[in-house]
């Protein structure tokens, strides 16, 4: 309410709650709608606080993790409040140009640049369909920036060196509070070392950083299609890393199936309580397509062994006794979940 002073709940909510996702504030990207048609748009600061404002917390604040994006658009304009500048102003002025990351910025659509990446939905070698490129007014101080693995690489120096902020404020942001969240990073271990975290996704691009501060390594992953490979990459890269048991990514070959054959798999898997696989035969392939998701094809890799070629994700059909498909098991993630045939 310091900067909002008519903000709903303003005088519960602290910045700190913004910080660490504890506000209860609805997040903005849970509008199916709105990311679906609306984020090529651009729009003002009071445009977006609209979509959330005025939505009941989802609890009382500080007593719950639920990350929100309208936490972090409201920190931006709170800093535009006290620094007096546009919010991408003050990220040039006291981040980017002080740790020479010459390679980032915020209005990516107006970007032009030969290096510029394109974003797609789904990667599948042949008719990928490109992503639309969300408006920087949309994303904002949740996630508008585009950057480079090397400017990153210099935010996590600058992290791991404690630049651009006093000593007690980094501790400060690298407590872990509810959900292992501190300010804007997950605290976590991996391979029994500390580690930092965070993952960010938009249309079209996704992305990962890691830092390992005591050891001073930094991984970072950025890839310009939506995936979830990325946590997968990050174990196997770490592992490298500190001398731990690794895989390489592997190629995966598809092979030719009889069409009497693939129409043994098709019907509904059970993966959790109202959540089901639907697996089809059409137009002589095999397509999954779970429970408020896209349909995507599936391809053999042996006989009852199909790969999905957007996700790393594979699906392992089981049969009965007599040869009749009954279930299937889901691999991906490092998880493996069955799923009966209803």
């Amino acid at each position: 309410s310091k900067y909002f002073p008519d903000y709903p709940n303003g005088d519960k909510i602290t910045i700190q709650n913004l910080l660490q996702h504890t506000s209860g504030i609805f997040n903005y990207t849970n509008d199916p709608v709105f990311m679906q048609t609306g984020v090529t748009q651009s729009y003002t600061s009071e445009q977006m606080m609209a979509m959330f404002r005025d939505k009941p917390l989802g609890f009382e604040p500080g007593a719950q993790y639920s990350y929100s994006n309208s936490g972090y658009m409201l920190l931006g304009y709170i800093i535009e409040k006290i620094t007096r500048k546009p919010y991408e102003d003050a990220v040039k002025k006291y981040i980017f140009r002080p740790l020479g990351m010459s390679n980032s910025g915020f209005d990516f659509a107006a970007l032009k640049n030969q290096n510029k990446a394109i974003g797609y939905l789904l990667y599948n070698g042949k008719n990928s369909p490109r992503a639309p490129i969300v408006d920087s007014t949309v994303s904002y101080a949740a996630g508008a920036i585009y950057s480079t693995t090397g400017d990153l690489y210099c935010w996590a120096q600058a992290i791991m060196a404690q630049k651009i902020l006093k000593p007690e404020s980094w501790k400060a942001g690298f407590q872990p509070n509810l959900g292992k969240y501190g300010y804007g990073w997950m605290i976590d271990s991996l391979h029994s070392r500390l580690a930092y975290f965070h993952g960010g996704g938009i249309h079209g691009f996704t992305s990962l950083i890691s830092i390992f501060p005591e050891d001073k390594i930094s991984i970072i992953l950025l890839t310009n299609f939506n995936t979830d490979v990325l946590s997968e990459l990050l174990r196997q890269l770490s592992a490298i890393a500190y001398d731990k048991p690794y895989e390489f990514p592997r190629g995966r070959s598809e092979i030719t199936l009889d069409e009497s054959v693939l129409k043994e798999y098709p019907g509904e898997y059970e993966l959790a309580p109202g959540f089901i696989l639907t697996v089809r035969y059409e137009n002589g392939k095999l397509t999954a397509q779970a429970t408020g998701q896209p349909s995507f094809d599936l391809f053999a890799e042996r006989k009852d062994f199909f790969f999905l070629k957007v996700v790393d994700a594979q699906v392992e059909f089981k049969r009965d006794a007599a040869g009749n498909v009954e279930s299937l098991i889901l691999h991906q993630n490092g998880l493996s979940i069955p799923g009966k045939k209803k």
